[in-house]
């Protein structure tokens, strides 16, 4: 008896997404489960056809496989699919494989052989703003591998390095599994994809060619550096097998809060707090930079909360240029507390002479006018 097409078995079109073919699976799956049809062998033969319809479809290279060659693709030992498969010229299994599925598997197989280079280092350092505004070299302490000292980093104790072919994959550095229609290939573990071992292994890396140690580096962190900046730093990360390149390391940086400035991207914010008399009267204050140095800033008199002063050149510094931002100084007014009898007395004398003066305070007159107005217009 032909089997059901795989999609017609889930109920979904042959260009159906991974979501729709697992939403389709789990409803179907749910309605036949053996548990919920107890003694129902229709059931269970079709909760099994689901389950391997499914198995199927959810791989990549499987489904591949399906959509051109259909079952047979799967049928140890069955027909080839229409058109035949041409194993003539020397081309076997393995080739063919190698041809469908090269682009999953990441090329031809033994492409990937050769000495394997030393994996990718990711560490973190976190800096304050000012020295993210000036730059700074920093040390950093990271546990990685490096070359092995005993046999100069060749993974031999003796000095000719001889090598053998491995026993295990042959030289290919790959072994292959056959599973029906598949050829499932995979990295040999005896030689690590190498296709080769070392005929006298070194007693101390045990052939590898590097060992596990922690090393202090220097990390050169940019002026005008970002929070969440990722430095790298090439041939700084694990060493590699013998002959092969070491792996890079990627410093993640990491900037403190400061308790004065906020930064955005070239600009500095400094928010500063005024005494009442201070924005009213007008004055000048001096306030701090990043750089270290101080600023005169002078306040008008009648100025608001929220009032913005901008410090051209005074912001940070901009990454790989001589170029500085902004800083813009924000004005927080601040109403004075525990207030002395005396002080108390003139704010009286003032609030009696302010009472009336639309002039003086524009802002507060102009809105409880509206509020009279409002009132007024509901007959309150």
């Amino acid at each position: 008896m032909a089997k059901q097409d795989y999609y017609a078995t889930l109920g979904v079109a042959r260009d159906a997404s991974a979501d729709d073919l697992k939403k389709a699976y789990r409803k179907l799956a749910m309605q036949h489960h053996p548990d919920r049809n107890p003694g129902d062998k229709k059931a269970e033969a079709r909760f099994k056809e689901i389950n391997e319809a499914y198995d199927v479809l959810k791989d990549e290279q499987k489904r591949a496989a399906y959509d051109r060659f259909g079952h047979a693709a799967f049928e140890q030992g069955g027909g080839a699919p229409p058109g035949g498969f041409d194993f003539g010229g020397g081309a076997g299994l393995g080739d063919i494989f190698d041809q469908m599925f090269g682009e999953f598997m990441g090329g031809r197989r033994g492409g990937g052989r050769g000495p394997r280079q030393g994996n990718d280092i990711r560490a973190a350092i976190e800096i304050d703003l000012a020295e993210a505004f000036a730059g700074t070299r920093t040390q950093l302490r990271v546990p990685t591998r490096v070359g092995c000292e005993a046999c100069n980093g060749t993974g031999s104790e003796s000095k000719d390095r001889g090598v053998d072919n491995c026993s295990t994959c042959g030289g290919t550095g790959k072994v292959r599994a056959q599973q029906g229609f598949f050829l499932i290939e995979r990295t040999c573990p005896t030689c690590g994809g190498q296709g080769k071992v070392i005929r006298n292994p070194c007693r101390i890396c045990h052939g590898a060619g590097t060992v596990q140690r922690e090393r202090t580096l220097q990390v050169q962190v940019p002026a005008g550096v970002e929070d969440g900046t990722r430095i790298r730093l090439p041939g700084e990360g694990e060493a590699g097998g013998p002959g092969a390149p070491a792996g890079d390391l990627y410093v993640h940086v990491s900037i403190r809060p400061h308790n004065i400035f906020q930064r955005d991207g070239a600009n500095i914010f400094c928010r500063v707090p005024l005494r009442m008399t201070q924005a009213a009267l007008g004055a000048e204050i001096d306030v701090p930079a990043i750089d270290g140095t101080k600023a005169r800033v002078k306040i008008p008199p009648g100025t608001q909360a929220g009032d913005q002063f901008r410090l051209r050149g005074k912001g940070f510094s901009v990454l790989r240029s001589a170029a500085r931002g902004d800083m813009y100084i924000q004005v927080a007014v601040e109403t004075p507390q525990n207030l002395t009898r005396r002080q108390r007395e003139l704010l009286e004398e003032f609030e009696a002479e302010a009472k009336g003066n639309a002039k003086g305070s524009p802002e507060s007159e102009g809105f409880f006018a509206k509020v009279r107005e409002f009132f007024e217009g509901n007959g309150r």
